[in-house]
């Protein structure tokens, strides 16, 4: 058996509390995105310093090397995206299949040690990149390929809600970020 790609539209967390993880998107305060990215980033080289990191719970579901190859990829990724949302109110982004790039990019043969220092890295460069969110710029646009609107705002809630969900994920639920 092989993993079921995910075809669910989270959106809604950007507005509702997640009933898997607990994230509640009405308590983040975006200002405070480079520290809460940080503090996640922190959480996730200890799951890729825990033994069997490679190892699927079930062979269907992702080993946490492989949970946290994608989350050192969404880092890039929304990176990449909120620079196009600074840089131009209404920009425009293309599908991503975190499916096939996990395929593709072979996840759970890379290295966990050195996907700890990627995933930290790419980490630091998206945090750097919130730090940089002018006032008015949290209400600038980006669209998803289907449609979906996002703000800078909405866009840090989502982002936020998928890193702690992976989290929850590879079973450490216990670890919520801190309000601040």
């Amino acid at each position: 058996m092989s993993i079921v790609p995910d075809n669910k539209d989270w959106t809604w967390v950007m507005v509702r509390s997640c009933p898997e993880c607990g994230f509640d998107p009405r308590e983040v305060d975006v200002r405070h995105m480079p520290q809460q990215i940080e503090q996640v980033a922190e959480r996730w080289t200890v799951v890729l310093g825990r033994p069997r990191a490679n190892v699927r719970p079930s062979p269907d579901k992702w080993s946490d090397l492989e949970y946290a190859c994608h989350v050192r990829d969404v880092f890039t990724l929304f990176h990449s995206r909120l620079d196009a949302m600074i840089a131009v109110d209404g920009a425009r982004f293309e599908n991503w299949d975190q499916d096939a790039t996990a395929v593709e990019s072979a996840y759970n043969s890379q290295e966990p040690a050195r996907v700890s220092l990627e995933l930290v890295d790419a980490a630091r460069g998206l945090a750097g990149a919130f730090s940089l969110v002018g006032e008015t710029q949290w209400e600038n646009r980006g669209f998803r390929s289907n449609g979906t609107e996002f703000t800078v705002e909405s866009f840090a809630r989502y982002l936020l809600h998928d890193l702690v969900h992976h989290l929850w994920d590879v079973g450490n639920d216990a670890v919520v970020v801190e309000r601040m």
